[in-house]
């Protein structure tokens, strides 16, 4: 079954933002490169908050209540 491209987004930007993370930890970026991986790596947590929360979204489950289509949330316990 092919994944979706959210799924694949995510995935993605989350191990870029792991990369990016371990780079600077090694303290040996420019202060110039360092904002830019900053930056960068800002824009891939906006992209994976993005994705968490469109799932989040998908994971509502449709139930049927006195014959009409509700939505409800995803109850996790």
């Amino acid at each position: 079954m092919p994944r979706k491209k959210s799924a694949t987004l995510f995935e993605d930007s989350l191990e870029e933002l792991a990369q990016l993370v371990e780079q600077m930890e090694q303290g040996e970026l420019s202060l110039e490169e360092s904002l830019k991986s900053f930056e960068k790596g800002i824009k891939l947590t906006s992209t994976c908050q993005k994705a968490l929360q469109e799932a989040e979204q998908k994971v509502q489950i449709l139930v049927e209540k006195n014959g009409q289509q509700t939505l409800e949330p995803f109850n996790h316990e």
